[in-house]
């Protein structure tokens, strides 16, 4: 179960090339597998997203990196954050996490959302549908992809998907567990609370006991116990091991960016920061105490301005893990 995991969010570093990008990537989930991190989490899109870059950035797909990833670890579990489930058949995906469970040795994970990113749906051909469509989409897909990873054929004449004894051998090497992403308290906390084994959140500090609220009360309409759900909350994260040096990160980054750090000024710079967690190992360590005070079980984490520098990975990790024990 997800309680600190490092989510790569982005595939675009300086200096490095198609040819030496799968190194960059396997260095930041060894250093996850190495300090303290339970789950490594990779994006499921096949353009960047705004306001992480620009559509044409580096975007890998999701399970063939994370069948690779499975090569270059050995404790932490593997998963998509999260699964767009328009993108793919659910038995074909079904079988896909499996497949990924043996090849790492039962350290798959499945994490699945509605899908949202239009602009992916309309270039590539796949149907977007309305927002009522996407989500039925999604329960029907969980109906499919639930028995399959419990070894058990699926049947489904649905409105979107048919499947008849679909089955799924080998079967998993273990249990695999489920994450539901999203915070919509009407309808992606309701599946949660029916079919999940773990919630991602993103959501406002200010909104989050809200959110934990609506899912309890899912739970107790549904007659499930919520202490049986791993909530973990999503969070970005900018450190370095002094105040100076993570300031230096974040305009390294922001270069990137097309933005200049000289000339910016204190409020758009302070409007920057408030995206991230940001500071030495003590000021990001205090400041994920007081998140996990808030209700939640765990974090998962990406470092979008730094995690490819060599070492700030394992620093977060460290630091982290101190704080969800």
């Amino acid at each position: 179960m997800t309680r600190l995991g490092y989510q790569i969010p982005n595939f675009t570093y300086p200096g490095v090339g198609p040819s030496e990008l799968f190194d960059a990537i396997a260095r930041q989930a060894k250093e996850a597998d190495n300090s303290g991190f339970d789950t490594v989490l990779v994006m499921d899109h096949f353009y960047q997203l705004p306001g992480l870059g620009e559509p044409d950035d580096y975007m890998l797909e999701c399970y063939s990196l994370l069948a690779a990833l499975a090569r270059e670890t050995t404790n932490v579990r593997l998963s998509s954050l999260v699964t767009g489930n328009t993108y793919r058949n659910p038995a074909i995906l079904a079988k896909a996490v499996t497949t990924l469970d043996i090849v790492s040795n039962g350290r798959a994970q499945l994490g699945i959302g509605a899908g949202w990113y239009e602009l992916e749906h309309d270039a590539f051909g796949i149907e977007f549908g309305t927002f009522s469509d996407r989500f039925e989409k999604l329960e029907e897909a969980l109906r499919i992809i639930l028995p399959m990873l419990n070894a058990q054929k699926a049947t489904l004449a649905g409105k979107h998907y048919n499947v008849v004894d679909a089955i799924n051998s080998p079967a998993p090497v273990g249990h695999i567990p489920v994450m539901i992403g999203g915070g919509g308290e009407r309808k992606t906390l309701r599946m949660v609370a029916q079919y999940a084994d773990e919630s991602n959140i993103i959501a406002d500090p200010a909104d989050m006991p809200r959110k934990l609220e609506v899912l309890a009360k899912h739970c107790s309409d549904l007659g499930r116990d919520r202490a049986d759900i791993v909530v973990s909350w999503q969070r970005s994260v900018c450190i370095a091991p002094t105040m100076e040096e993570a300031r230096a990160d974040l305009d390294a980054y922001l270069r990137t960016k097309g933005m200049d750090p000289e000339t910016l000024s204190d409020e758009r710079r302070a409007v920057i920061t408030a995206r991230f967690i940001f500071g030495d190992a003590d000021t990001v360590g205090e400041r994920l105490t007081n998140d996990l005070a808030v209700g939640v079980d765990g974090f998962t984490i990406n470092m979008p301005a730094n995690g490819h520098v060599p070492g700030r990975v394992t620093l977060l990790g460290e630091t982290a893990a101190k704080v969800v024990g």
